[in-house]
């Protein structure tokens, strides 16, 4: 079946792929009925909860419906029809849950914004997608885009989470009351609305982070989204007994496609007060499933590591002793070996005096956590796993909604993103890019008819983009991103995120950044973990303090070229790091250096460091034997 719908700009048409085999008879094929089919199941009172003021606040599931119908209708009021598009500026809410599933009842498309893009990308955004309304959480975000929303004519709309005393603007309670209004009036409209909702209608266009260029609009159907949430969530044994933490933000489809699932079983649904809130909010909560990218769990482990550190030397000893205790154990079960007698009871040991306080962190309930968005190192993982914290990691891409494929339960492995999802296909291109075909796959870039052309091959494969293999039992293995692969002078190709997880393993590196397109050797940009460096220090007898300091050490840079040297032996001579330099600034989103979901944009770092760049080459041509310099700005 074709899809095409009736507004200017034009939507690029490709054929829909269907459904695919459902997991149930009964399966809802649209995400109105996906509410309907939850909220018709036992009354939660609290299906949705958030803390404001210093206290949990929750919204049933009956209240839920209820919101989501008056919103959609308040849209229809202000004259929103189907195919209309609506842009959500905003961090993580309720009011972000219930403004979404609002605009797929009316059959509106939603545009979410990460609310930590640059004016510039927000401005495109708004003016590629052609949204007649935005919705901003509040003031702050206003103000941050108030000139790019002034010169948009096509926005008719501006609507604000909480009150406003913006001209022309209204609250979501103003628009409540008006979707209520008109209920009374037309007490069958939401129905007729939402039941000409078809499973191959566009649900929202979501923007990509642009890594590697311009962005570009992913039109998901609600067929592709309702389809990721029963096929990925089909091995997992999730109920309304399970509690969730939403973290994430609900801009990614990653989040977005979880919270359908929690939502679809019935689980309790708790939301972040932000990320700086996240630990104080898992006590609170105490989550059986959470969702994360590796970043989060990267960091609960160094910070584990850094608290050891400072209490005493006797305490780190122990709690190294402990992690290498987990990597064997896990190692052993991933290998399906018998746990040996002794290995056991030094696990049990290890248990007592470290795993326990691991768990803790995240409320001491979990049963599951789900990884993605980025590459999990094995190191983590074995970690994790030999804590006693199940972590399984997935693959995918906002163009397929996003799930490929995923370790669960039943199916996982280590050094894999395990086997494709049901109804999703995947193979090797001759070049090793990994292809896959399935009903989550987009049905096209919005107004980019050459790029999703491009994005899919003569026999309607999509092109991920990502380089990897499958092994003889089907596990996917994924190696690197086509387009960050980069050659040498020499001719060599090298494959920089395999090189930077072995980096990260480091207990005093941070974020690394592999270059060397076109030149002689690679080399590395390093942003140490400096707290890790202080405790270093103070057991070494170092007076540094500052990350000016550390970075200028030559002691500090020796350690660093240790920590390369024997993390990354295995390595071909030309794949190895010959040069680094040591950055006092981490990356951040703010800085432009990491998208929303903090990938690596390697454009801009090479753009924004190639002074430094160019001087740590231009030092090892001139034969100098320092292995780094600090970062200049």
């Amino acid at each position: 079946m074709t899809q095409t719908v009736e507004t200017t700009p034009v939507f690029i048409e490709r054929q829909s792929l269907g459904r695919g085999q459902p997991l149930r008879p009964d399966e809802p094929q649209t995400l109105p009925e996906l509410f309907l089919r939850a909220t018709a199941k036992e009354e939660r009172a609290d299906a949705l909860s958030y803390k404001r003021d210093g206290r949990w606040h929750h919204i049933s599931s009956g209240k839920m419906l209820e919101r989501i119908g008056h919103i959609a209708l308040g849209f229809y009021s202000l004259g929103l029809r189907k195919g209309d598009r609506v842009a959500i500026l905003a961090t993580n809410s309720p009011e972000w849950t219930l403004t979404d599933a609002a605009c797929q009842f009316l059959g509106v498309l939603d545009v979410p914004i990460y609310p930590t893009l640059a004016e510039s990308s927000v401005r495109y955004t708004l003016d590629d997608s052609g949204a007649r309304a935005l919705v901003l959480e509040g003031r702050a975000a206003y103000e941050r885009v108030a000139a790019t929303i002034s010169n948009f004519r096509t926005i008719k709309h501006l609507v604000f989470f909480d009150s406003s005393d913006i001209v022309g603007a209204m609250s979501l309670a103003d628009l409540e009351v008006g979707g209520k209004k008109l209920e009374s009036e037309k007490p069958e409209l939401l129905g007729s609305l939402s039941s000409a909702v078809t499973g191959d209608d566009i649900a929202t266009i979501i923007y990509t982070s642009g890594t590697t260029g311009e962005p570009k609009g992913v039109m998901l159907t609600h067929t592709n989204i309702i389809s990721n949430v029963f096929d990925a969530g089909e091995k997992y044994s999730f109920s309304g007994k399970d509690v969730s933490l939403s973290v994430l933000p609900l801009c990614h489809v990653f989040e977005r496609t979880g919270m359908y699932l929690y939502i679809l079983n019935g689980m309790a649904v708790n939301y972040a007060e932000s990320i700086e809130q996240v630990p104080e909010n898992l006590q609170e909560v105490r989550p059986t499933i959470f969702i994360g990218v590796p970043r989060i769990f990267e960091k609960v482990y160094a910070r584990a590591r850094l608290k050891a550190a400072r209490s005493s030397r006797t305490r780190e000893l122990v709690f190294d002793w402990a992690i290498q205790i987990a990597r064997r154990y896990a190692t052993q079960i991933e290998r399906n070996i018998p746990i040996p007698r002794l290995l056991s009871l030094k696990h049990s040991i290890a248990d007592l005096l470290v795993y326990r306080k691991l768990r803790e962190f995240f409320g001491g309930l979990l049963r599951a956590c789900i990884t993605g968005g980025a590459a999990l190192s094995d190191d983590i993982y074995l970690i994790f796993t030999g804590a006693g914290i199940t972590i399984y990691q997935g693959y995918g891409l906002s163009e397929t909604s996003p799930v490929i494929s995923s370790n669960n339960p039943l199916d996982h492995r280590l050094g894999t993103v395990g086997k494709p999802i049901r109804n999703v296909q995947v193979r090797i291109a001759a070049d090793g890019e990994i292809e896959a075909k399935g009903p989550g796959v987009m049905m096209g870039y919005y107004n980019k008819a050459e790029a999703t052309n491009e994005a899919f091959t003569e026999d309607g494969w999509f092109r991920t983009g990502d380089i990897g293999k499958l092994d003889k039992d089907g596990f996917l293995k994924i190696t690197d991103r086509k387009k960050e692969l980069f050659k040498t002078s020499g001719g060599k190709y090298v494959a920089p995120s395999r090189i930077e997880q072995m980096i990260l393993a480091s207990r005093f590196v941070s974020q690394v950044v592999l270059i060397g397109d076109g030149r002689k050797f690679p080399a590395a940009l390093i942003v140490p973990n400096f707290e890790m460096l202080r405790s270093y220090a103070r057991h070494k007898g170092l007076e540094i303090k500052t990350p000016k300091e550390f970075c200028e050490n030559q002691r500090i840079i020796d350690l660093i070229e240790r920590q390369i040297a024997g993390l990354t032996g295995e390595l071909s001579g030309y794949e190895k790091v010959k040069r680094f330099v040591l950055l006092k600034k981490e990356l951040t989103v703010e800085g432009g250096e990491l998208t929303p979901t903090l990938k690596v944009r390697r454009r801009v770092v090479n753009e924004k460091y190639k002074s430094v760049i160019d001087k740590m080459y231009d030092d090892a041509e001139r034969g100098k034997v320092r292995m780094a310099v600090m970062e200049s700005e």
